[in-house]
């Protein structure tokens, strides 16, 4: 749970767009949210539903053009990062905000040794030495738990199994003590024993640095695993936030609901037939100006079709955006 109430993290109406052949692609549409220190948010949805390139825009990871930030700020502790130069951008960067990738081969440079990968950002953004940031990053590998770390700072990225890797993009993220870590599915490639081991340590090391933690996922199992507060994303905008243990005992969205019904039982009953989400995600080929899961939704009305519902609070720490009366607080429908 949050360590303190300092609020590491605050977005405001993020809009983020793609300049494409056929026109302009609005992937993140008026996204808010914030994130306390010690506080480990999770973010859900679909592929395609906004949750990394709303991450990737908030450090300006993405490639612009075609990519354009339309409007919003994003607030670290209290500095918009959206009018930062290209110059502090860097700075925040793997300084001030970690960031751990799904794929770490693709992430880490396969002709250097691990031990240089972690050292250059300790080099480059807190100043110290070669003997000290070799040290330092013998400290931070027993940290994430690779053994003998002294001996494998100069072992390549093909010399570690995929969950070392995993460990060590970790270890990167972790280098310069930054105020917040994004985590973009981070397990996603590994078989469930590691990725068991991964979350542990996530779990661990949220607890002993008390840093803010964004991890994004499809899996909401995960979610219920290591979160304290979760966002739902569809169509590139935010249509439930609550804490995590009132999301699953009380989904408000019938996009939620949907969401939840479609993870398998653990109950060692029979389970029923798996459910799915009928229909496709929406084409964001247009800032949207209705309910953007109405094509999908069985609760759909007249109103859906004809505005963009914005996000209430149902209860304390819990918003949604819908129009139909079981999200506004009436028994929800099954």
């Amino acid at each position: 749970m949050p360590s303190g109430d300092r609020t590491v993290l605050e977005v405001r109406g993020l809009r983020t767009a793609f300049q494409t052949r056929s026109g302009s692609v609005y992937a993140v549409n008026d996204v808010s949210f914030d994130v306390k220190r010690g506080e480990l948010l999770g973010v859900v949805g679909e592929s395609g539903s906004g949750k990394s390139v709303t991450m990737m825009s908030l450090i300006g990871l993405l490639p612009m053009p075609p990519a354009r930030i339309e409007a919003g700020e994003v607030l670290l502790d209290g500095e918009d990062l959206l009018k930062a130069s290209p110059a502090r951008l860097r700075n925040v960067r793997g300084g001030e905000v970690g960031f751990v990738f799904q794929d770490p081969m693709t992430s880490l440079n396969p002709v250097f040794p691990v031990g240089f990968q972690i050292v250059e950002p300790l080099r480059r953004h807190m100043g110290l030495s070669k003997k000290a940031a070799r040290d330092r990053a013998v400290e931070l590998l027993e940290l994430v738990g690779i053994p003998g770390a002294r001996a494998r700072l100069d072992d390549y990225p093909h010399q570690f199994s995929g969950g070392m890797r995993q460990r060590v993009m970790i270890a990167i993220a972790l280098a310069c003590d930054p105020k917040l870590l994004i985590a973009d599915e981070p397990t996603t490639a590994l078989d469930v024993t590691i990725q068991a081991q991964i979350l542990e340590l996530v779990h661990k090391l949220r607890d002993e640095l008390g840093m803010a933690i964004v991890w994004i996922t499809h899996d909401l199992g995960v979610i219920a695993q290591i979160a304290d507060r979760v966002l739902v994303m569809y169509g590139g905008q935010v249509v439930e936030q609550a804490p995590v243990r009132p999301l699953f005992r009380d989904p408000r969205h019938p996009y939620t609901r949907a969401l939840l019904k479609t993870i398998p039982s653990v109950t060692g009953e029979r389970a029923a037939k798996l459910q799915v989400i009928e229909g496709q995600p929406p084409i964001l080929g247009a800032f949207p100006t209705a309910c953007p899961f109405r094509d999908r939704c069985p609760l759909a009305f007249e109103r859906c079709h004809a505005q963009n519902p914005a996000r209430e609070v149902v209860a304390e720490g819990h918003d949604v955006a819908c129009f139909h009366p079981s999200a506004q607080g009436a028994e929800a429908v099954a």
